[in-house]
């Protein structure tokens, strides 16, 4: 391996340590989009009756929406810590501490004691861990994207950094699959007593599974080459890394927030509101769109590599945009489908739209961005990008549910929100300058901060 990494920097890893390295990303990356989906899922079937009792369902919905939406406003704080110490002590690190983290919150949700039990602590204790999640959950995206993307060779770097990504499908998969499994094979009475609680508790397999695999990776080239460039020339590392990326990189900064909005505002959408949309809203039960994005996700960890290894020859900018762009056409057929009779139509709306729309974008997220920041400033970087826009993307579902009421019952307001969300993305992503793999990569350099 000798080709120049996005800084210019030559890969020391052999093959071996590489798909080392790929092995964690991913396995942090599938515990962390688990986690996730898990508590998105739980949300929109079972929490707002366990936890939000009230003689309204929907404002019970809305309630659990509420709190889905509050780990998002912790994962910006989350990145920011967690990019600083990225930055300064390492990847690697960072990485093992987000990991136990979102794993011990994520599981300890799954002990929680309802309503019920303690009145208004459940969802008091609820809301905390969810917090605590989105804390861990704020540094582990960017940790894991450069593992992979900072250890690859330039040319397949597109490729490379998209398998981390396809623990996104793959994470919905699992949580689908599992509810849907404890849902099929349980009454309901169970499943709400105590079968709710085996996605979370399951999580601790991950956790351990992740937490082996991360402790035996090498920190990535780009990392360890910048710190022997800070030995020689210790001022560098003496500014902080936030202040050096507000003071090189605003322009980026406010492109890759307004690109990433399309990808997180349209996944939510898909995978949270339109579950409850189908289950509840159109009265059609929980399987039929459990089963959608079962089938949506299980096409989504073949197609997010593909959209990788396209990247590679033709550029990760162009594939984002035919992302957003999807987006924007297919999401008003997107629920026109979901509410015709026939469940093959169902399930073929959440295929095309999950698969074309934020699979696309979520694919060559992380490498399009990590070209817009040097090595000194990355992690921070893509931390702070993508964490202040999921704020937008988590409150998603709890917007989509009032604009179903203010269009009393129709979609087609929270349609026109996601469109118009796609149309910002869009341009943002035409106004990134995607920069040639083999010359640095940011305005660092040219500034002598970074080469």
């Amino acid at each position: 391996m000798s080709t120049s990494h996005i800084d210019g920097t030559a890969p020391e890893l052999t093959t071996r340590q590489l798909r080392r390295v790929v092995a964690a990303s991913f396995a942090g990356a599938l515990l962390e989009w688990y986690d996730f989906f898990i508590f998105g899922t739980a949300a929109g079937l079972v929490f707002g009756r366990l936890f939000f009792p009230a003689s309204d369902p929907g404002t019970a919905t809305i309630a659990a929406f509420a709190t889905f939406g509050v780990g998002f406003f912790a994962r910006p704080i989350g990145g920011l810590v967690f990019g600083h110490y990225g930055d300064l002590v390492g990847r690697k690190a960072t990485l093992i501490a987000t990991l136990l983290i979102t794993g011990g919150s994520t599981f300890l949700i799954g002990v929680l004691p309802t309503y019920h039990d303690v009145g208004l602590l459940a969802p008091a204790l609820l809301v905390m861990l969810r917090l605590i999640q989105g804390f861990g959950l704020g540094g582990e995206y960017g940790g894991a994207a450069l593992m992979t993307i900072e250890s690859a060779p330039a040319h397949r770097r597109g490729f490379l950094g998209s398998l981390p990504q396809t623990a996104a499908s793959a994470g919905i998969m699992l949580a689908t699959g599992v509810f849907a499994l404890c849902a099929g094979t349980m009454s309901e009475a169970t499943f709400l007593s105590w079968g709710w609680r085996v996605p979370f508790l399951l999580s601790a397999v991950m956790l351990v599974v992740g937490m082996l695999i991360r402790l035996h990776v090498e920190e990535t080239p780009d990392f360890r080459a910048a710190r022997a460039r800070e030995a020689v020339a210790p001022a560098t590392r003496a500014t902080l890394p936030i202040v050096l990326l507000l003071r090189h990189h605003p322009r980026n900064i406010v492109l890759a927030l307004g690109a990433r909005l399309a990808e997180t505002v349209s996944s939510n959408t898909v995978n949270a509101f339109g579950i409850a949309y189908v289950a509840t809203q159109l009265g059609r039960g929980r399987d039929l769109p459990l089963t959608g994005m079962l089938i949506a996700s299980a096409i989504g960890i073949v197609t997010c590599p593909l959209f990788g290894l396209l990247s590679d020859r033709v550029g990760q900018r162009k594939i984002y945009l035919a992302g957003a762009m999807a987006t924007l056409l297919l999401i008003f057929p997107f629920f026109a489908l979901l509410g015709r009779e026939e469940a093959a139509l169902v399930c073929l709306a959440f295929i095309l739209v999950y698969n074309l729309g934020p699979t696309a974008m979520f694919a060559v997220q992380p490498t399009l961005f990590a070209q817009m920041f040097g090595t000194r400033v990355r992690y921070t970087g893509l931390s702070f990008a993508y964490q202040m826009s999921a704020i937008l993307g988590g409150l998603t579902p709890l917007i989509a549910a009032w604009l179903l009421g203010l269009g009393e019952g129709l979609p087609w307001l929270v349609a026109g929100y996601v469109a118009l969300v796609a149309l910002l993305s869009f341009i943002c992503v035409l106004l990134i300058r995607e920069t040639p793999a083999a010359q640095p990569a940011t305005g660092l350099a040219n500034a002598g901060i970074m080469p």
